[in-house]
């Protein structure tokens, strides 16, 4: 995945520095570069999950509060209790749009990691 994030990076030296060498250079900087940030922020990650499962309560030390759970609780519905539930009664069971919790879902994930980095900065308590 860096490499694709480091091509057209790659493509913007080679139309303005001519001498290979130096490119080869600033090519390998930047990608040194992007790896150590990428690092940064797993580890910065990984020191958010050990705080959040050093506490008490199920409810903050398990993922995330309440939508965490609720997100939880609906996929286990959707993908395990109504397959059992249509199997056992031979008509179907209620349903529900798949595609919107997914999209809650990701977006989760995607705000969980905009908050480790509010945290990595210091920018939150």
């Amino acid at each position: 995945m860096l490499e694709l994030l480091i091509a057209p990076i790659s493509k913007l030296l080679d139309k303005f520095i001519p001498d290979a060498d130096e490119k080869a250079k600033l090519a390998h900087e930047i990608a040194t570069m992007a790896q150590k940030q990428a690092h940064e922020s797993a580890m910065a990650q990984v020191k958010v999950n050990e705080k959040e499962a050093q506490h008490r309560s199920i409810f903050v030390a398990g993922w995330r509060p309440f939508i965490g759970w609720t997100c939880g609780l609906a996929l286990f519905y959707h993908f395990i209790v109504q397959p059992i539930l249509v199997f056992f009664m031979d008509k179907p069971a209620p349903s529900f749009d798949m595609s919107t919790l997914s999209t809650i879902l990701m977006g989760m994930l995607g705000l969980g990691g905009l908050r480790t980095f509010e945290k990595y900065k210091g920018k939150s308590k």
